[in-house]
């Protein structure tokens, strides 16, 4: 039994909107600062967010999914794959080490806890960026293969994703910006998913099967 192209779209969206709506709904209660009064939370909140962070690149997954043809949208979605690919290493790095890392320290360190911690959020922050660039590269990426199949469409939600990208170098998900920049996320992967489950302008539809 066939169904119906709405549930599967309803189904694409529910897919690459939940990691960003659960990091902005952490990020409400994300701590302003690593303190000792908050260094549980701190790391026990990082602990939790270990296997959410590389969700978010289910966003220019689900969008690009099937086998890249090769043809230039199909080296588009292999550098897209390869930059989420990134991102999720180098992102789930950031909240390894400046998170979970940093709260165990600063939470055991006593007296001389700041000669670890920051060395620990120096080395946090190198690795987020990377994140940040690999998942700007791969929603360029995915951009133009998407724009190459179908169209104009889908430059609503690639502009909001590169302001989101913007944004998330040095928001993490601090709120407020933070938040809004996960809100961001969440908004122009459900454009890209509504863009990509049209037909194609070659009349093939590039959208997942249904299960």
């Amino acid at each position: 039994m066939s169904v119906p192209r709405w549930k599967n779209l309803t189904r694409d969206i529910v897919l690459v909107v939940a990691a960003p709506l659960v990091l902005a709904g952490f990020g409400l209660t994300h701590p302003a600062g690593l303190r000792p009064h908050n260094a549980v939370m701190w790391a026990e909140m990082h602990i939790w967010l270990l296997p959410v962070w590389p969700l978010l690149a289910l966003g220019l997954v689900v969008p690009l999914w099937g086998r890249p043809r090769p043809d230039v949208p199909g080296v588009a979605t292999v550098v897209a794959w390869t930059g989420a690919f990134g991102y999720a290493c180098f992102y789930t790095g950031l909240d390894a080490v400046a998170g979970i890392g940093a709260g165990i320290a600063e939470q055991h360190g006593g007296e001389q806890r700041r000669r670890v911690v920051n060395p620990l959020f120096h080395t946090g922050d190198a690795l987020g960026q990377a994140g940040v660039w690999c998942l700007t590269v791969a929603v360029v990426a995915a951009s133009v293969a998407l724009c190459l199949r179908h169209g104009a469409r889908v430059l609503p939600g690639t502009a909001v994703l590169l302001v989101s990208c913007w944004s998330f170098f040095d928001s993490h998900i601090f709120n407020p910006r933070g938040v809004v920049t996960m809100l961001g996320f969440a908004l122009g992967f459900g454009l890209l998913v509504w863009a990509a489950a049209r037909p194609a302008k070659d009349g093939t539809s590039h959208a997942r099967p249904a299960a």
